[in-house]
């Protein structure tokens, strides 16, 4: 059975209930006996583990994994060598 959270809109109250898929979901308050319930969605995590997944499927949040950076090598570039000005020697 499922669990479902429920927040009164009117005191605040929250709290969870085992409750069944065909059940009616609940209005009334058990604090302030006010029909002031709705149910809460909370976002759920799943994560699939087993030899029958991928390795690709649960990918690193930035998106590149461990195992599969390559290597990156620099290029070493050769400049000419610069012109020398040339001496500007006066002959007497």
């Amino acid at each position: 059975m499922p669990i479902y959270t429920y927040r009164c809109e009117n005191c605040g109250v929250q709290f969870e209930k085992h409750q069944s898929f065909t059940d009616n979901p609940l209005k009334t308050c058990p604090e302030c006996k006010k029909k002031a319930l709705k149910k809460v969605i909370t976002p759920t995590k799943i994560i699939f583990k087993g030899s029958g997944f991928y390795a690709t499927d649960n990918k690193s949040p930035s998106g590149n994994s461990a195992s599969t950076k390559k290597s990156e090598t620099k290029s070493e570039t050769k400049s000419e060598p610069e012109a020398k000005p040339a001496s500007t020697e006066k002959s007497e």
